[in-house]
């Protein structure tokens, strides 16, 4: 029988919630997604939660809430799902993306400092070569005539990126921190939860990710005015004291409906226990590759007081090849998923950007070797030996 390489991890609870749901005739804004919102903010130590029908939503909100506009600037990573960028790229501003730290994927603060100086210092214009070296290099000749706004870090795989340098270049010059933890709810970065660290955080709840509410996301600030302003957006761009109908500003159909809602709930009511099981899943990867000298084991970094496992991505060092280890899994019936494909390489961002290979190059590198597993908190330990043991054959790949 195949491994499957995700799956949610759903009981007779989750199952019950959604049925108590449907007997009733709220589908929508209502006291599910209130409670499901006070138990994500509760849990990431923010002071309010704004449930969204997907991350990528949440992301949008966030950075028209940093009042990122046409034209603008946003420092981000290359090495992520490509909604981090993309959410951008919505508001008509430009993603600065500046390279990543090969120990974790996350984004590189010592650049993003750097990026950050030099675009302060062509000012509005973007003036001389020192700012204009970050720029995609279609916009170079003739740049967008915004400023930079605000610093997108990404949590990628389930451990934060390292925020404090990052919070410091971005008091320096007045940026806003949207923090994508769409990848790490329940991790800490110095005893400091995901989600919590910048200005706003957002959370995503597909089905391979730490808990699921089927499609789903919750943004979490302590700004009251933001709760008030993604409340709004997510809701057509109605405001509390709107009148059926009307509608204040320009907003989007970005609800989570109760259904989900009530899914999210009892999914938090066993949140420890998930993390937990993932964070036992991802010890036997450990302990059993260890030892195979062309496969490097995700590292999790001292600043990392809780790792919280989405997925696990390996490293295959020189001379295997991954697209060879990916066929020989495959033929074993199991499956495997490079991760990530550099935003800045695919297509649209090609096109549109003129990035070419060479532009960033320890995240050119990671896309070219990392490789997910199998991997899910229902995983277990006999599927984890027979992964492994299939690697352990292939010592010539």
């Amino acid at each position: 029988m195949s491994i499957p390489m995700s799956s949610p991890d759903l009981t007779a609870a989750e199952i019950d919630a959604v049925h108590q749901v449907i007997s009733t005739p709220v589908l929508s804004i209502g006291p599910r997604l209130d409670a499901f919102e006070r138990a994500i903010a509760a849990f990431s130590g923010c002071a309010h939660g704004v449930g969204v029908n997907s991350g990528t939503s949440g992301l949008h909100l966030a950075v028209i809430a940093a009042g990122v506009h046409q034209d603008d600037y946003v420092l981000t990573t290359p090495f992520s799902f490509i909604a981090s960028a993309n959410c951008i790229l919505y508001e008509r501003a430009v993603p600065i993306f500046v390279d990543v730290d090969r120990a974790t994927g996350n984004i590189d603060p010592a650049l993003v400092a750097a990026a950050a100086d030099d675009l302060a210092r062509g000012g509005a214009s973007v003036s001389g070569a020192a700012a204009r070296r970050w720029l995609p290099p279609a916009l170079r000749a003739a740049p967008p005539s915004g400023r930079l706004r605000a610093i997108l870090p990404v949590d990628a795989f389930g451990q934060p990126a390292d925020f404090d340098p990052i919070l410091a270049t971005a008091r320096r010059h007045g940026l806003t921190v949207i923090e994508d933890s769409c990848e790490a709810l329940g991790a800490r970065y110095k005893d400091r939860p995901a989600g919590s660290l910048g200005d706003v955080g957002v959370f995503a709840f597909y089905p391979n990710k730490q808990i699921t509410t089927g499609e789903g996301g919750v943004i979490v600030t302590d700004r009251e005015d933001w709760r008030d302003l993604f409340r709004s957006l997510r809701n057509q761009g109605r405001d509390v004291f709107d009148a059926w109908l009307n509608h204040t500003r320009l907003g989007y159909n970005y609800r989570l409906h109760e259904m989900s809602a009530a899914m999210g709930l009892a999914q938090m009511s066993r949140i420890e226990e998930l993390l937990a099981r993932r964070a036992q899943v991802a010890a036997w990867y450990n302990e059993r590759l260890a030892a195979i000298p062309w496969i490097e084991c995700p590292q999790v970094l001292p600043e990392t007081t809780r790792m919280s496992w989405f997925v696990y991505v390996i490293r295959l060092l020189p001379p295997a090849s991954r697209d060879a280890v990916m066929a020989r899994l495959a033929e074993r019936g199991i499956p495997s998923r490079p991760y990530f494909t550099p935003i800045h390489l695919q297509p649209f961002y090609r096109s549109t950007f003129g990035y070419a290979e060479g532009a960033f190059p320890v995240t050119e590198e990671l896309g070219r070797i990392s490789l997910a597993l199998p991997f899910s908190s229902v995983m277990a330990e006999t599927q984890v030996d027979e992964v492994c043991a299939a690697l352990r054959g292939m010592e010539h790949v």
